[in-house]
């Protein structure tokens, strides 16, 4: 992929932008091997590859500029904003938002937050993007006190993107490298963005957690359950009538569990978020699936557990999922684990804590081209 932003100098946050796409996954591959470790019994699949570029499904664009000339992108070492509303990795309607939302900013005479002088209220604009190419705005304030101009220009903003669905002002009163606040003011009807991702729907809600990589993601989906189907018959020979049991920690807005969800499998989703999971328990009522969702800590609900499912998934952020869950999980007796990582490093830690759960397949999934970040889904059977 070529990048003029990268050759300017402008924007070095490709780290591995100009290298041929073949090479990066293999190289990519590698480093995530050697980090894992050598493991007894591992196999590792062939690595998912994704689009080169404008995969993005969602973008944090930090504004700066002025209100008569703002930029969409980053800021330099000062403090100012770089325009990179063009950048290659955003997606096909993401894209083509960007100059529309920068006249928007014009029309309505919304201030830029200039981080050196600490005025103005206008910080980020995020955007989502569906599968079928409608969205989700989300503008990053300081205050409330522009939001009065945003409500009054939606239905122009609307006319010019006839596929943005949801707007939401959110509420960032501090001055701090933060991409968003506390408090979300909704400012349309609708308040989730359906998108189909692999075999379902699901529906994000302003700031929820989703995948960026949405043609990555529905190959992460379906082949986490892929193995679960393939592993279940094995686990479950109980006798007793009971449908096999499936545990989803840090489950989000439900793309694992509900691509998990089936006739005769008991199903339950575990997120701290309130929001994540009603989106997921929307998704499932939609669908006609019979996974259940819960507010909780995942850990605090695992130990909580009088007896261990017959497989859990966990899908935790960067920090891995701990001491005490790997603990918890290592003496549970289950016998099966569906372990999709965003970090191999934190990942080879845990693997170590769980040693009677023994990696046997793993497969590489590649969210972020032109960089060094790997997505690792990994299944453990106990020895």
């Amino acid at each position: 992929m070529q990048c003029d932003y990268f050759d300017a100098g402008m924007c070095r946050s490709c780290t591995r932008m100009g290298e041929p796409y073949p090479r990066q996954v293999a190289e990519k591959d590698a480093r995530v091997r050697e980090i894992v470790g050598p493991r007894a019994g591992l196999a590792w699949e062939e690595p998912f590859a994704s689009p080169e570029s404008h995969f993005r499904a969602k973008a944090k664009m930090i504004v700066g500029g002025t209100p008569e000339a703002p930029t969409f992108g980053i800021l330099d070492g000062d403090g100012h904003g770089i325009d990179l509303r063009a950048c290659g990795l955003l997606g096909p309607a993401t894209t083509a938002a960007m100059p529309v939302l920068a006249e928007f900013v014009t029309a309505q005479g919304l201030r830029p937050y200039d981080v050196p002088r600490r005025t103005g209220e206008l910080k980020n604009v995020h955007v989502l993007e569906s599968e079928s190419g409608e969205l989700m705005l989300r503008f990053v304030l300081r205050s409330e006190g522009q939001v009065g101009r945003i409500r009054r220009g939606l239905p122009a903003l609307q006319a010019a993107l006839p596929g943005l669905r949801v707007v939401s002002a959110n509420l960032l009163p501090q001055h701090a490298a933060l991409p968003e606040g506390d408090e979300e003011i909704l400012l349309t009807e609708e308040s989730t963005l359906a998108t189909a991702v692999g075999d379902v729907v699901l529906h994000p809600m302003p700031g929820a957690f989703v995948q960026t990589n949405t043609a990555v993601a529905a190959g992460l989906y379906r082949q986490a359950a892929t193995w679960i189907d393939e592993t279940l018959p094995d686990l479950t020979h109980r006798g007793d009538g009971t449908p096999p049991r499936i545990l989803d920690l840090y489950c989000g807005i439900g793309g694992f569990a509900l691509h998990a969800a089936a006739p005769g499998r008991d199903v339950l989703g575990v997120e701290v978020s309130a929001p994540a999971v009603a989106s997921a328990r929307r998704s499932a009522e939609e669908a006609g699936l019979s996974a259940r969702f819960e507010v909780g800590d995942a850990t605090a609900y695992a130990e909580s557990l009088d007896e261990a499912p017959d497989l859990v998934v966990v899908n935790p952020p960067r920090r891995g999922i701990g001491t005490r869950l790997s603990t918890w999980l290592e003496n549970s007796g289950l016998r099966a684990v569906v372990y999709s990582s965003c970090n191999p490093t934190t990942l080879a830690r845990d693997l170590d804590a769980m040693p009677s759960l023994r990696p046997v397949r793993a497969r590489l999934f590649d969210m972020f081209p032109q960089s060094d970040h790997a997505e690792v889904l990994m299944l453990l059977r106990r020895a």
